[in-house]
């Protein structure tokens, strides 16, 4: 858990509300900081003007992908780490975000443990620029 200064801000792009809220109750019991999102859209907005160290994304959305808006946040905001999850074991679209830059590529349900372990590596693992 986090305890030591402000807890770390992690945002959360899902369209399935569930999702967000679920998620968002594992993340902040574990001392993370949560800015959900339903729709991608309102996620840009929010880059454009605040930095975002970590962003978990959807890969399946209804209104734009997960992998249209890492396209977004590799040309934008570089210094992004995301992670993907999704309901849906797709080895073209793990392969086409993990090739592009993602951090991470897991698929639901979570295992908390792994989940967490991931964020948190998200955080602490320096960037590594191709």
């Amino acid at each position: 858990m986090n305890t030591a200064g402000p807890a770390e801000v992690v945002c959360l792009v899902d369209d399935d509300a569930s999702i967000r809220k679920s998620i968002g109750r594992l993340l902040e019991s574990d001392g993370f900081s949560v800015r959900p999102f339903a729709e991608p859209d309102e996620f840009l907005r929010y880059v454009a003007d605040n930095p975002v160290p970590v962003a978990i994304l959807d890969i399946w959305m209804a209104s734009m992908t997960g992998i249209e808006v890492l396209g977004y946040l590799c040309a934008r905001s570089p210094d992004t780490r995301v992670i993907f999850v999704t309901g849906y074991d797709d080895s073209a679209a793990e392969t086409t975000v993990m090739q592009a830059g993602a951090f991470a590529f897991l698929l639901k349900p979570l295992d908390d443990g792994k989940f967490l372990s991931v964020v948190h590596r998200a955080f602490h693992v320096p960037l590594q620029r191709k």
